[in-house]
């Protein structure tokens, strides 16, 4: 039999003569392209390094579109693996340990969720032909402070905070002289604003330089000095990459931080048109140059000169998790599933007003419980998320309390129902 040319096609494309092929010929082309249009849709084995709160969700969102995930992290029992198909438990970054699972398992797309991955393994992996998220080059370039901050800085010239480095206590005497103070102390590796300290004196140094080891992700030492930024607005801007459609963006989010931390989160973030389409385009070039498909939780400072790029993540935002109190037709996990799997994302639209506020533990402990959680949720247009995390610590993130409102409400007041509930739960231990 000879050769079949697969670019034919059914059901309104080219079909080639027909005397060009036997009988049996067309029948195995036309049997080929209805399965290949309409039948062929296998599910796909997703690998999740990190399996904390946001990825539980993420899981959430691409089990209901019938895909396979085991979920990987540095403990068992982790928020994520609860939901997941399959789990493993590893030091992430042990780059053999990595290899061997990503062998046992043979995912077809790769999934960080945390910064704390032997990221250079990634470039190996696309070469097998595993697809990572967003990309390699991204998650290399955002899992470090270095690279991410030079990229913006000097290689695509935005505006950011004045900045040095430093790898040792006296290194970062000098870094804090050259910019002064006050200004913030950052570990290149590390999240939720573990070993993120304001320097305000030069007392204030070597406690901020221990405080970054003891906080620090991964094996580097060195950290990021940045000037503070008399900014008056915080924000999140969503960005979505397709692997075959335009860019989106999401409604800006504005948040508050503590100890680096997001404390509360709302949508939509009023600011002007100027601010959000100067924004919008200072995302879209970060991400085109990462390259890669998927959303990413873009951090701005606006202040009364600008826009300042602050801090990119290549995968959805804790901030974000507000859209969960259903602001948006696509929660931004449901967007990232699609996203990565390259499904259609037709439109982002705002359907309602919505906040967020943390649950923290104050203490360490196990076998954490959850007392207030009825009281909470009383009222009328507020809900609560328990992660599900094993182990506690003070300042640990446990929860979210939500809050929603229709359009045009008043995003003070719901906020302020987001914490007054978050208040209301109390997280106990053994």
């Amino acid at each position: 039999m000879r050769r079949i040319d697969c670019r034919s096609n059914i059901a309104g494309l080219r079909v080639f003569p027909s005397k060009r092929f036997s009988k049996v010929e067309r029948i195995v082309l036309i049997f080929y392209l209805i399965a290949r249009k309409f039948i062929l849709v296998r599910p796909k084995k997703i690998m999740l390094l990190g399996s904390g709160e946001l990825g539980k969700e993420f899981v959430i969102a691409v089990k209901r579109l019938g895909h396979y995930v085991i979920a990987v992290d540095s403990y068992n029992d982790a928020p994520a693996q609860q939901v997941a198909d399959e789990r493993e438990v590893i030091d992430m970054l042990n780059g053999n340990a990595l290899d061997a699972i990503v062998a046992k398992h043979q995912p077809d797309l790769i999934v960080p969720e945390i910064e704390a991955i032997r990221t250079e393994r990634f470039y190996e992996y696309e070469e097998q032909g595993i697809q990572v998220v967003p990309s390699a080059r991204a998650a290399n370039f955002t899992m470090n402070r270095r690279a991410i901050r030079d990229l913006a800085s000097r290689d695509l010239g935005l505006r950011t905070a004045n900045y040095r480095y430093a790898a040792s206590l006296e290194e970062l005497q000098r870094a804090v002289a050259e910019v002064g103070t006050p200004c913030v102390v950052k570990p290149l590796m590390s999240s939720s604003g573990k070993g993120q300290s304001t320097v305000k004196s030069e007392a204030d140094i070597e406690k901020a330089w221990s405080y970054s080891q003891s906080g620090k992700r991964g094996d580097s030492a060195e950290v990021i000095v940045e000037s503070f930024v008399n900014f008056h607005t915080e924000i999140t801007l969503l960005t979505v990459t397709q692997k075959n459609g335009t860019t989106l963006f999401c409604p800006p989010i504005g948040h508050r931080q503590e100890r680096g931390d997001y404390q509360e989160s709302w949508q939509p973030c009023l600011i002007s048109e100027a601010q959000l389409q100067e924004a919008r385009e200072i995302a879209d070039r970060v991400t085109r140059s990462l390259t890669g498909a998927g959303t990413w939780g873009v951090e701005f400072f606006l202040a009364d000169d600008g826009v300042y790029f602050s801090e990119l993540s290549p995968r959805p935002h804790d901030t974000g998790m507000v859209t969960l109190a259903g602001t948006q037709n696509l929660s931004e996990f449901e967007l990232h599933a699609r996203a990565v799997l390259g499904l259609p994302i037709p439109e982002i639209t705002l359907i309602q007003v919505g906040a967020s506020a943390v649950i923290l533990a104050d203490k360490a402990g196990t076998n954490p419980q959850y007392i207030g959680v009825d009281e909470a949720l009383r009222e009328a247009g507020t809900d609560i998320r328990i992660f599900g995390k094993p182990v506690t610590r003070p300042y640990r993130r446990m929860g979210v309390a939500l809050a929603y409102d229709q359009l045009g409400s008043d995003v003070d007041v719901v906020k302020e129902r987001a914490i007054a509930n978050a208040r209301k739960v109390t997280v106990v231990t053994e």
